[in-house]
């Protein structure tokens, strides 16, 4: 089966009741769509679009919306909802606008919070186990890719600082990582043997337990994209363009059986420490 591409549906259940209680508040105040329409100077096909979902309404849209409805009281709690909606489908090239390094400081209220971390990654070592000179590489190349703001060194500095989470106490960390990251070198042969050192030493952290996934054996799950899920209320999932938030249980429950279902093939313990071992000498 092909790897999701395009937002959760959680997205869009989230803009749908947007568009959903906007022509509910065209219906109350007894307004059709094109008497709305000229009330507010817009085009007619402008109200068929924001009342069905077709496009997003801004906060601007939604202000005049409820005024022209007399529903002023409703602008707070819509605006809230819809930016929401918006917060769960982020472009990358959005929130690195900026840099990267805001972007690794943005996570740190959600890692407070958090309890329990289940991560499971394809293409890279998770962030919370990568060493600085591996995460300055890797970010780099993000940099690079998306033609950010060049901040790679405080980016690292903070993902760093972000990543000392794993020794505090009161917390756990799961992490379930395909064979082939072992085997990418991010940056240099010297870089990547330090990050690999690095997460054996870190297989010993008390709170942290990581399974190696091997390649070859037959597997009764395709590999998906990277998703980190957050105790039970919240996944993130990474795609090329976008980071994706999914927060409707039903979702979440078919994540955690995912995760479940990678782990059944993982090795763990000594027999992964081997594995990772044999990725450091094939570097020569």
């Amino acid at each position: 089966m092909p790897q999701v591409s395009h937002p959760s549906t959680s997205v869009q259940a989230a803009r749908e009741g947007v568009a959903a209680r906007l022509y509910e508040l065209r219906r109350d105040a007894g307004l059709t769509g094109r008497a709305l329409a000229r009330a507010l100077n817009w085009q007619a096909s402008k109200v068929s679009r924001l009342q069905s979902g077709t496009t997003p309404p801004s906060d601007d849209d939604i202000r005049a919306w409820c005024l022209a409805c007399d529903a002023g009281h409703e602008i707070p709690d819509l605006i809230a909802a819809n930016r929401d909606a918006d917060s769960m489908y982020v472009e990358w090239r959005r929130v690195q606008r900026a840099g990267l390094r805001r972007l690794q400081e943005s996570r740190v209220p959600l890692f407070e919070q958090t309890t329990t971390f289940r991560v499971y990654t394809s293409s890279v070592i998770p962030g919370l186990l990568q060493t600085r000179e591996y995460a300055r590489a890797l970010l780099g190349q993000i940099s690079d890719f998306h033609g950010t703001v060049n901040d790679v060194d405080e980016a690292a500095d903070a993902r760093l600082r972000r990543s000392e989470i794993i020794r505090k106490s009161g917390k756990r960390f799961a992490f379930l990582i395909e064979e082939a990251v072992l085997r990418d070198v991010v940056g240099d042969v010297e870089t990547m043997a330090g990050q690999l050192g690095y997460l054996m030493t870190a297989m010993a952290f008390p709170s942290v337990s990581v399974g190696i996934i091997p390649a070859g054996p037959p597997r009764r799950m395709w590999k998906l994209e990277t998703f980190n899920i957050y105790d039970d209320t919240r996944v993130s999932v990474e795609l090329l363009s976008a980071a994706v938030t999914v927060t409707a249980p039903g979702e979440i429950a078919l994540y955690e059986a995912a995760f479940a279902k990678q782990g059944e093939r993982a090795i763990v313990g000594a027999p992964a420490r081997a594995l990772i071992s044999d990725a450091i000498n094939s570097l020569g």
